[in-house]
């Protein structure tokens, strides 16, 4: 008898991509219990699946995964990028159209930042795309307080420490002066948390404004505060080729949940179209 390690796809895998939760997320349903496989409750994330498996997570079964999708959204200031907060403060996926499935933030602007974040489906493509090695470029506009000459920003360059956290070297340019204040543009292939706020108060300088431009290929543009857009199919699947198709040819070979495999028949080049965009009130 073929071993169960060796069938199949890691489960807290499968979990991710049926967008039901990021792979930290579902690895951590499963230590506290709350999914089952064939009926059986499982203990470790380690846990492989066949075409054949039965997944119930907290008491529902465990839908085929849907097609990988991506939205483009303008944070405006004021919302929070998790899904709950102690402290009850708003946040983005209090103000998403209803219309919209269960969502994952790619990434994090924290409460104070605003502009293009990334959202999906597919808590696998979350993961993939979060990690340092994928060395996704994330540009930002920001505005200090204080005066600026070009020198006071090599440490930026060449990576600083701030409270014992290493940050790689940024991507740092000086815009302009505008009286009291001063604009930079910035580029991060990773980002810690408030690494940008941490690292130019290090330096001396407040930042009163941080606007992200873009991630990777995807660029704020005109979209309007607090306005959502899909990223149409045709340019995810050419964007993340390895991540989206690699993914559809396993599911064509394996009939993942018995779901069936579709021929990609829209292989066009990358644009900046996007589909019709639905706006909401924030």
């Amino acid at each position: 008898m073929e071993d169960q390690a060796n069938k199949g796809e890691r489960i807290a895998k499968i979990i991710a991509r049926a967008g039901l939760a990021s792979r930290r997320e579902s690895e951590k349903l499963i230590l506290d219990g709350k999914v089952k496989v064939n009926g059986k409750t499982i203990s470790s994330p380690a846990r492989n699946l066949s075409r054949d498996d039965v997944v119930e997570v907290d008491g529902k079964l465990l839908s085929p995964p849907e097609k990988t999708r991506i939205w483009m959204y303008h944070k405006p200031v004021g919302l929070i990028s998790t899904s709950k907060d102690e402290k009850n403060r708003p946040t983005i996926f209090d103000k998403l159209p209803n219309e919209m499935p269960r969502v994952l933030s790619i990434g994090r602007l924290d409460l104070n930042s605003e502009g293009l974040l990334l959202l999906t489906n597919d808590g696998e493509l979350k993961r993939r795309l979060e990690l340092p090695s994928t060395g996704w470029l994330r540009s930002y506009r920001v505005r200090v307080k204080g005066r600026l000459n070009e020198n006071m920003l090599e440490p930026l360059r060449r990576g600083i420490s701030v409270d014992g956290t290493q940050f790689k070297p940024m991507q740092v340019s000086f815009d302009r002066q505008t009286g009291a204040n001063a604009w930079l543009s910035i580029g991060l292939r990773e980002g810690k948390n408030r690494e940008i706020r941490k690292a130019l108060s290090l330096l001396g300088l407040s930042v009163n404004r941080l606007i992200r431009i873009s991630f990777g290929d995807f660029e704020l543009g005109k979209l309007k505060k607090g306005e959502i857009e899909e990223v149409r199919s045709s340019i995810v699947k050419t964007l993340f080729k390895k991540e989206v198709d690699n993914r559809e040819m396993k599911e064509n070979q394996k009939g993942n949940f018995g779901r069936k495999g579709t021929k990609n028949k829209d292989k066009v080049s990358i644009t900046r179209n996007v589909s019709k965009n639905r706006r909401f009130n924030h």
